[in-house]
Order: structure tokens, then C-alpha cells, then sequence
């Protein structure tokens, strides 16, 4: 806890940002930095509150001791307090950034909608711990001998290899792409996290004696089986990337693309890098002086806007199949839980045209090339209203409706017959594994993330990372001193 009598005597601060007609210009992050002194105070707003919903089962997946973390950064103990922090999250600076924050929605301060600022001091905790230099390598006292591979270097794969490794073992994590991160880097926007981030804790991990292989497509380029042999075991973290079919009708008509080659084209070329990805082969995307309709409500969709407004699109409106939540939940309803709200992400108050309640009914074109999109008002059944068809004017459209399950191509197709697949509420495929060992139905492979658990958060990836990690060490080693 901070300060007993805080919360009544500070007002709730985060983050500020800059103004929409400045930050569309670039794709750098753009909140604006608090100092040391206002963070303190906001983590002085941690009340005694007996029960901390913030870290417990509706808060914080990884149970962030986060009263604890805002005590100590409350009373100045800034380096104590990334301690703390790292003692559950590896990567704080992540989620500090690109988490929706459940862990404040659980807070007790928000049935009054005022919680405590918990990603602002995580995020300001983190980036602190640089600036002192209390972030660095922490290389194993001794080896194990065992050698363990993890495909993916998404942030479930980045956890378990630094676990791992930590524990001793010789890591070896094998990424598709031409540089780690998986779609951490290639997916998200570099003005909501820029990749310099991941780039530094790559090189905390390799001189932790973790060895990162790119430019390695395992399944394509190179077997599972064959890794399986090399490796007293193998962690399987591809993340659920096949984008979920929508079955519109005109959707193969050019301007109608998926949401993610249009990402990863344009995080590639913030990075530097050639726009051709290994897993989102495209020609090129780009939204300059175009009229683009997004279809989708959720982050991947807003991600398009923001995207699209960056390259100099003309208009982009935003179609969701869902009813407008209402502006104010009933707290007592829902509390501690995520609710259902009206919630306007940055992206979207950057000048995004928001339809709700409105289904596609079909990509219109001329030759060959989308001119429109035709949509028509549904009810709370996502029935189709008669007589309420409407057409937008559509140059560029994007379908962000979520993933499916793991890539097709790669470890699920060449394990085919021998790998157990289950299927979710959501329909989505995902590899069969629980969430006590990790263990897949192929003897010595483990599976963790988002291709186990079917599309979550960067936060979920990140302890589903470390909990195999630990079911992985146990499982060579006999037993374990790793946090579960």
C-alpha cells in the first residue's frame, strides 16, 4: 500500500498525450513522461484495502504484487520496487505499455472510477530501472547440461527462454522472422511500443547465455523432429495467428486485405526492414489519400486506424458488429471484473468514424478493385435489419475480427495425426495442453501462449511463459526453484 490516507487527498494522474494533429505525424510512442515525483504520488494513492483485487484471479494475470511495488516506490525505494516487479513480470515494460490494465479495473478506487494509476507506475518503474542501470544481464551460477529449445519469440517464448535460461539451462529459441519479438514487434505499432524495448532485453537474455536463431521457419525449414532429438525438451510458442474467416462476400477484390500484412508491412518499414514477412507475403499496402473502412472493434482493428491515419488516410470509419456499450457500467453488477463499456482507444479519438450495431454484407468493386462496402444495421441478436442497408465509399478495407489458432503452416501441419488440437468456445484451434505441466500429446514438447490458450493478451503469454517454464525445469531437473 502507499500513503493509508492518499487516495483522498491526491487526484488520479496518468499519462498524457500529445494532441491527435501532432502525433499522427509519426509512428513514435507519444505519452508524455511524468517525473519521479508525480509518479510517487500517484503510487501513494494505493490504499489499505484488507483485499487486493488488483493482483488477485479478476486482476493481474501474473500477480503483480503491485501494493507492495507502490509502497516502496511511494517512500522513494525505486530500486527495490523493480525488484519486486521482476519477481513476477519479466518484462514490465511491456505490459506497461500494452496491457488494458485488468489489474485497475479489480482496483477497490475504481468503484468510484478513480483507480489507482497501476500501469502509469509499472511502465515508469521499469523505464527508471534502465536509466540506473538495475536492468542487465543475470547469467545462471552454474549449467545444467540440459538443453531446451522454444519456438517462438513472442512474449511467451522471450519468458520461458529468460526463466529457462536463468535456471541454468542452454536455451536455444527459434524465430521465423528476420528478429525477435513475434508479433510484439511485427504487429503492434511502433507509437503504442517502440521496438527498441524488445531490442534491449534481447540483449539482456543473450548475454544470460540465450541463443536466438532467426530466420528459421521450424516445420517448414527445419522439423520438429529434428529439434525434439537435439533437445531434452521443446517449447512450442507460435502465438494464434490465422486470422479469422469472415466470409464476406468481394472479399478477394484488391483493397480488401487481412489487418495483419497491413501491420507488419508498416512496422517492417519503422524498423528498417524489407516489407516482405515469412508468415504476411503482400504487395504493398498503404492508405495515403484513401477512404478506408475497418471492420472489427477490437485492438487489432484500432491498431488499422492509427495506422492508416499515420499514412495520410482521408477517412477511416470503424464497423462492429456489437451494440455501443453503454458510457458508465454498473459497478456493483460488475466489479471486480472487466466491464463493458464505452471505451475510445487513442486511436480511434484520432478522428475514427465508429459504426456499431452495423454488419458487412459485401465488398463492392469495379474492375476488379473495391469501391465500397455494403452494410445494413443489425439488432441485439446480430439479426439483419430490413430496409436498413447502407453503402460506404471504401478504397482500402481491413478485416480484424481476431485469429483462428496457430499458423497452418509449421509445427501443427508437420505433427499432424501426432499433436492433440482442441477447439474453444470461440471455435478457434488450438494446441491441446493444460495449464499444470504444458505437456502436449508428442513426448518432450510443451506448448504456452496463445497457440495453447487461443488469442489473449501480452500479459496471459507472459505467464503462461514462465508457468512452463517452471513444469519444463521440474520436469528435467526432478524439482524447481522457479516462481510458478
Amino acid at each position: 500500500m502507499g500513503k493509508v490516507t492518499g487516495f483522498l487527498e491526491i487526484d488520479r494522474q496518468v499519462h498524457k498525450y500529445q494532441p491527435a494533429s501532432d502525433r499522427i505525424r509519426h509512428f513514435r510512442e507519444f505519452t508524455l513522461p511524468m517525473s519521479d515525483k508525480e509518479v510517487e504520488k500517484q503510487a501513494a494513492r494505493c490504499m489499505d484495502c484488507g483485499i487486493p483485487f488488483c493482483h488477485g484471479p479478476t486482476g493481474c494475470p501474473i500477480h503483480n504484487q503491485i501494493p507492495d511495488w507502490n509502497d516502496l516506490v511511494y517512500n522513494g525505494d525505486w530500486d527495490n520496487a523493480i525488484r519486486n516487479l521482476h519477481s513476477t513480470n519479466n518484462f514490465p515494460e511491456f505490459t506497461g505499455r500494452i496491457c488494458p490494465a485488468p489489474c485497475e479495473e479489480a482496483c477497490t478506487l475504481n468503484l468510484e472510477d478513480i483507480p489507482v494509476a497501476i500501469k502509469t507506475v509499472e511502465q515508469a518503474i521499469a523505464d527508471k530501472a534502465y536509466e540506473t542501470g538495475h536492468i542487465r544481464p543475470y547469467p545462471p551460477e552454474k549449467k545444467t547440461g540440459k538443453r531446451v529449445a522454444v519456438i517462438g519469440s513472442g512474449p511467451a517464448g522471450m519468458s520461458a527462454a529468460q526463466q529457462l535460461g536463468r535456471a541454468g539451462h542452454d536455451v536455444h529459441v527459434y524465430e521465423r522472422e528476420s528478429r525477435p519479438g513475434g508479433l510484439m514487434r511485427y504487429g503492434i505499432p511502433d507509437f503504442k511500443i517502440e521496438k527498441h524495448y524488445i531490442d534491449r532485453r534481447i540483449e539482456q537474455m543473450q548475454g544470460e547465455g540465450v541463443t536466438f536463431h532467426c530466420g528459421v521457419n521450424v516445420g517448414v525449414d527445419k522439423p520438429v523432429a529434428e529439434l525434439l532429438a537435439e533437445h531434452d525438451a521443446v517449447l512450442y510458442c507460435g502465438g494464434s495467428e490465422t486470422p479469422r474467416a469472415a466470409g464476406i462476400p468481394g472479399d478477394d477484390l484488391g483493397g480488401v486485405h487481412d489487418a495483419m500484412p497491413y501491420l507488419v508491412q508498416q512496422n517492417r518499414r519503422v524498423g528498417g526492414e524489407p516489407i516482405q514477412s515469412v508468415a504476411w507475403p503482400s504487395h504493398p499496402i498503404l492508405a495515403g489519400g484513401q477512404h478506408v473502412v475497418v471492420v472489427g472493434g477490437g485492438d487489432t482493428a484500432s491498431d488499422c486506424v492509427g495506422t492508416a491515419f499515420r499514412q495520410g488516410a482521408v477517412r477511416v470509419t470503424q464497423l462492429d458488429i456489437r451494440p455501443q456499450p453503454p458510457e458508465k457500467e454498473d459497478k456493483l453488477s460488475v466489479w471486480p471484473y472487466w466491464a463493458t463499456k464505452m471505451r475510445t482507444s487513442s486511436s480511434q479519438a484520432e478522428g475514427a468514424e465508429r459504426e456499431f450495431q452495423v454488419a458487412t454484407l459485401e465488398f463492392i468493386g469495379e474492375d476488379g478493385q473495391l469501391t465500397g462496402v455494403k452494410c445494413c444495421e443489425v439488432d441485439e441478436k446480430r439479426k439483419p435489419i430490413a430496409g436498413s442497408e447502407f453503402v460506404i465509399r471504401a478504397d482500402l478495407a481491413f478485416i480484424a475480427i481476431g485469429f483462428a489458432g496457430p499458423a497452418a503452416r509449421g509445427p501443427v501441419s508437420e505433427l499432424a495425426g501426432q499433436m492433440k488440437i482442441a477447439i474453444d468456445s470461440r471455435r478457434s484451434k488450438n494446441v491441446e495442453a493444460n495449464d499444470r505441466d504444458y505437456r502436449t500429446s508428442v513426448e518432450k514438447l510443451y506448448a504456452a501462449g496463445d497457440v495453447r490458450r487461443g488469442q489473449s493478451l501480452v500479459v496471459w503469454a507472459i505467464r503462461e511463459g514462465r508457468q512452463a517454464a517452471r513444469a519444463i525445469d521440474e520436469a528435467l531437473m526432478g524439482s524447481s526453484v522457479l516462481p510458478r
